[in-house]
């Protein structure tokens, strides 16, 4: 059995998927990129602006589950050029305590959706 977690205060999907799949307490996110849900824009000002919205976009669709970071088992970041790695890094470190932070695996990939610079996904657990 799997619920279809969808929100309007994260950007709506660009392809066929959804925001999020609930299926029991695991939550599967879809992997976040920075548009601006509000103006339906990029936000690409700077590699850490990107991310912040990326991390925002993420939060809301947590909160659809009735989750937070601190529900997040496991994190993969993907990247277009892995010098932003610290940037990267720094941003996403302010959403969770370093002692109890998810796992994760950081990739560089050719080419992202909208040609963006970092994307996110996420599992959870209640």
């Amino acid at each position: 059995m799997k619920t279809i977690i969808n929100t309007p205060n994260a950007p709506a999907p660009i392809g066929p998927y959804n925001q999020a799949v609930l299926t029991g307490n695991t939550l599967y996110t879809s992997g976040q990129i920075a548009i601006n849900v509000n103006s339906g824009e990029l936000v690409l000002d700077s590699i850490s602006s990107e991310t912040e919205q990326v991390m925002q976009n993420l939060k809301a669709v947590l909160e659809a589950a009735d989750m937070t970071f601190d529900n997040v088992i496991k994190s993969s970041i993907f990247i277009s050029d892995m010098n932003n790695f610290s940037h990267i890094n720094a941003v996403y470190s302010n959403y969770f305590d370093a002692d109890t932070a998810p796992a994760r695996e950081t990739v560089e990939v050719a080419n992202l959706p909208k040609f963006v610079n970092v994307e996110i996904s996420m599992i959870a657990v209640k």
